[in-house]
Formats: C-alpha cells, structure tokens, sequence
C-alpha cells in the first residue's frame, strides 16, 4: 500500500531522514517506533504528502506521489484519514460540528444523511449524546475518540496515527488501543502509528519498524522485534540507559 524508497531530508544541513526505506502491506497495522526527536513525524508527513523528500520517492498505492501536483495531491488524500497527536478538534465547534466537518466540506450529502453518518460515527468509537459539547468540555480520551470518528468518517483506506496515547493515563491509553485494533478489524484500513508506548504497542500492531539515525534500523513482527539481538533495538524496547542511544 505504501512505500518508501531511499528517502532523504534535511532541514539547516540537519538530516532527519537519511536514505530511509521502508514497506507498508495493505489491510495491516505497522508501528514505527524511536527515541524522539528522531522523525517519526516527518517520516507521516512524506506518507501523506504534505512535506516533500530532498531525494528519494513515496509510493501509494502504487502511484509516485513526490512528483505530483497539488491538485493531483487532492485524489490521493481522498485515501487516508488521520488521528494527530492532539485530536486537533476546533474549539469554536461543538462535537457534532468538528465530526461532521469532512462531510460538509467534501459531499453533497443532505443534513438528515450527515446527522446519521456522524451519530453513526460517535457510536462505533463508543460515545453517545455528546454532540453539543464542546472540545473543552471532554477528557483526553474522549477528544481522542472524536478525532478518530472524525478519522473513520469518509471511509478512508489508510489512516495516519500520530502518537495517538499522548498525555493519557495507562487505562485509556490501552483502550485507546483496544479502539484502534477494533476499528480496524471492522473497517479493515491500513494503519501506520506512530508510538512511544512500549510494549503496549506490540498488542495491536502486525508489523513494528524502528526508526533510528534517519532510517529503519529493524522491521519484523512484535515478536521478532522483542527477540531482535541489534543493540538500538534491545536498547530501545527494554528502557535501558546504557547502549547506543544517547540520552540527553
């Protein structure tokens, strides 16, 4: 569905991705994982199109997107949905009115429709009657929740999770999990998150890539990667201050 191929990118002489690769199958759930400051952001950002490698290609679903046009660009969001690190709900809007949003901006749909398609949405992330709250008035988890309805809304094939569990408490980081492994068994996206969350992320993930130094390090299942012998790997996954990682 997705790959990437010797992407390179560097901001003030400072590269951030250097020579990465990587394949994402179609229908699975990838993890990328690394220390921060890493760019796991803007390996998202080249996925969906919005920043543009120095060398390099990104394939979707089979179509080099590096070369194309703005409005070329507009076909191939049509495909993907995305959950950002901080919901990124409009204040200004009530929970019906950030949902619904996607809807009224790109369909024709009758407001009868868009009223059903949106409570229809909320239901299946498990909230119900909180169209007139607004963003301030929710937990995290919930505005999580509404993100992903939001993300869900146009049936996209591809959804981008941007550390989807940030600032949230284990409980509901791992129902936030439990959310995401459930939605995708019913709709049937691929999915690529981006995550801190170690191991919780290997329950709900088929694939875990590594991203370190600008490239993928390793890439298996979650149990290759807790087997993996590399010393960043090991390092990484067990917490560890001592290794190749450095911490600052």
């Amino acid at each position: 569905m997705i790959k990437l191929v010797d992407i390179h990118k560097s901001f003030d002489s400072q590269a951030v991705l250097d020579g990465l690769s990587l394949e994402i199958p179609e229908g699975r759930i990838t993890a990328v994982i690394g220390p921060s400051g890493e760019g796991k952001s803007v390996l998202l950002k080249h996925i969906i199109g919005l920043m543009k490698p120095d060398r390099g290609q990104v394939h979707v679903d089979g179509e080099n997107i590096t070369a194309m046009r703005r409005f070329e660009m507009n076909r191939v969001w049509e495909k993907f949905g995305m959950l950002f690190q901080n919901a990124a709900l409009f204040d200004s809007m009530t929970v019906f009115e950030n949902v619904a949003f996607p809807l009224e901006e790109k369909t024709r749909f009758s407001r009868a429709e868009i009223r059903d398609r949106v409570h229809n949405a909320l239901e299946n992330v498990g909230l119900r009657g909180i169209d007139k709250k607004y963003p301030d008035e929710l937990s995290g988890g919930m505005k999580k929740r509404v993100g992903l309805a939001r993300a869900l809304l146009l049936n996209p094939r591809i959804i981008l999770f941007d550390e989807p569990t940030t600032g949230l408490d284990p409980i509901i980081c791992r129902a936030i999990h439990q959310l995401i492994r459930d939605t995708h068994e019913r709709y049937g996206y691929t999915a690529v998150i981006v995550s801190h969350e170690i191991p919780e992320i290997f329950d709900i993930s088929d694939l875990v890539a590594m991203l370190y130094r600008g490239r993928i390090t390793e890439m298996g299942t979650p149990e290759e990667i807790r087997r993996s012998e590399h010393p960043v790997v090991r390092q990484f996954i067990s917490g560890s201050l001592e290794g190749p990682i450095k911490f600052i």
